[in-house]
């Protein structure tokens, strides 16, 4: 038995050596290929993870800048409502009506109900021949009255207090609604930077390898904090930025929103009827005005000079909005920080899909606006097909259902001067021209999230020395696969050292286009 099964294992060893190898090699490649299949689950699911966590943060962070701007708004709002004081105007025009009804009670005694209702008629017949017959206030006397509220004013008759009432009052809305809009977009601008940083900042801290023998509190690598810019002072800087809208900016934007103003409503007498089509046409003459006749004019548009200062007067700004008397000073390395987070935010402000965006946030607002009045001075609330919103060719469509809706214009100053509050609410109720940017506008959640998840690679090679680049690259979702968006430096600002970054504009344009396309939810790009 012995000897036939060794005779037998000597006549087949070969092939019990090749069947033995192969079983080997077939083992070693199944382990291989198992390893590896664990290996990608893993890499799978700490990519799902870190997409969700960035998606998580992002969305975050669009909930913060909602707040923020309730936050900031009112500083404006007051400081423009100050500006241009309604209400004192309509309390002024209410006691020369009671000064008139005064005298008139005096001539003639004691007077009947039946004298009273024969009066009331031919006062307003009187105001509306007063109003028709003299000449308007010239845009000049309308500036000296509003912004230099502390001068003594020179005494005015009923014609001009309603003239000024008419401008003041549109002005006064068109001014809050652009403000609103700016700040809206300047507020996701600045957040999403900040929050990159920050979310790039903790990527590379998780990344660097711990050092076991010591017990450290704080972060891994301070200089990495510092340069992705998780850096309270310069945080801190960035965003006293906003300081200028708030208090220089909208005051050049009132300029140019009262001449144009006066030019589109200038002729037109409050106590006249005006239609709905009317009153759509003449806000997009405004706006045309304002943003540009013409589409090429509108993407051409620059919003810089309202959001942020000369360079300057960067430091003048920093020391009113009082930012130098509670942080440390300076160091190389926040200026240089902040000159970096400046620069990208002005080249962001320059680009074509900025002004795109904010055009979109200026056709909601005054729709709404439009909207607002519609139901309150025409009594309709019926749905409204925005005649006063840009098309692709800046027509205006007429619409046969809103064409019979006629009102005095006096009702329409009325609620555009009440409107004027709910624009600059910043507390309860929820403020319905922020809810309608935040909710119709998509485009303004994809702009977040290419300004959020853009850059990533270029920053992350920008302080990978001294760290594993590799690793951290690893944690950011797609950041291996993903071509870095590169944001360039406008001229005006290249020659400063710190920004020789190539100029690339159509990588933005693209980015927003996928980010447009691609991200139903709003979420960032991975």
């Amino acid at each position: 038995m012995i000897s036939a099964s060794r005779r037998w294992f000597r006549r087949n060893r070969k092939t019990l050596a090749i069947g033995t190898g192969v079983i080997g090699v077939g083992y070693l490649a199944g382990q291989y290929v198992l390893g590896k299949i664990s290996e990608a689950r893993e890499r799978m699911s700490s990519d799902r993870i870190a997409r969700e966590n960035l998606r998580r943060r992002f969305e975050q962070n669009q909930t913060d800048c909602t707040y923020t701007v309730l936050a900031l708004l009112p500083t404006a709002a007051e400081d423009i409502l100050e500006a241009l004081p309604v209400e004192e105007l309509t309390k002024e025009l209410q006691k020369k009506r009671a000064e008139r009804l005064a005298r008139l009670n005096a001539g003639e005694g004691t007077a009947t109900g039946s004298d009273m209702s024969s009066v009331a008629p031919s006062l307003l017949e009187d105001d509306r021949k007063s109003v028709s017959s003299e000449s308007f206030l010239r845009t000049s006397q309308l500036g000296e009255s509003t912004v230099e509220g502390d001068a003594p004013q020179p005494k005015r008759n009923k014609t001009q207090l309603w003239n000024e009432v008419k401008i003041t009052s549109i002005t006064r809305a068109f001014t809050l609604l652009y403000t609103l809009s700016l700040l809206t977009i300047f507020t996701r601008v600045q957040l999403n930077l900040l929050g990159r940083r920050n979310y790039l900042s903790s990527v590379i801290s998780l990344a660097t390898p711990a050092d076991s023998s010591t017990i450290r509190l704080e972060d891994h690598d301070d200089d990495l904090t510092q340069t992705l810019g998780n850096d309270f002072e310069t945080n801190r800087r960035y965003l006293a930025f906003s300081w200028w809208l708030l208090h220089r900016g909208w005051k050049q934007l009132v300029e140019e929103v009262q001449a144009a103003v006066v030019e589109a409503f200038g002729p037109l007498n409050p106590r006249d009827d005006i239609t709905f089509d009317k009153l759509s046409e003449l806000t997009l003459q405004v706006r045309k005005k304002i943003e540009g006749a013409t589409e090429e004019d509108r993407k051409h548009r620059k919003w810089l000079p309202y959001l942020l200062p000369p360079r300057e007067e960067e430091d003048h700004l920093l020391d009113e909005s009082g930012v130098l008397g509670v942080t440390e000073p300076s160091t190389p390395q926040t200026a240089a920080t902040l000159r970096h987070l400046l620069d990208e935010t002005a080249d962001l402000i320059d680009s074509p899909t900025f002004t795109r965006v904010q055009m979109l946030l200026n056709n909601e607002c005054f729709e709404t606006l439009i909207q607002q009045c519609k139901m309150d001075a025409f009594k309709s609330a019926g749905p409204v097909t925005a005649p006063q919103s840009f098309t692709s060719v800046a027509t205006v469509v007429p619409i046969r259902e809103n064409s019979e809706l006629k009102t005095k214009l006096a009702n329409v100053l009325a609620v555009l001067a009440r409107q004027a509050h709910t624009i600059g609410n910043g507390t309860s109720p929820p403020n319905i021209y922020v809810s309608a940017m935040d909710q119709g506008v998509r485009e303004l959640e994809a702009f977040a999230a290419v300004v959020y998840s853009s850059n990533f690679d270029s920053e992350l090679l920008g302080a990978g020395s001294g760290t594993n680049s590799s690793n951290a690259t690893a944690a950011v979702p797609g950041s291996a696969s993903s071509s870095p968006v590169i944001v360039g430096r406008d001229d005006r600002r290249a020659e400063d050292s710190t920004t020789t970054t190539n100029t690339d504009d159509n990588d933005l344009e693209k980015a927003w286009g996928r980010a447009v396309v691609e991200q139903p939810s709003g979420g960032p790009t991975a």
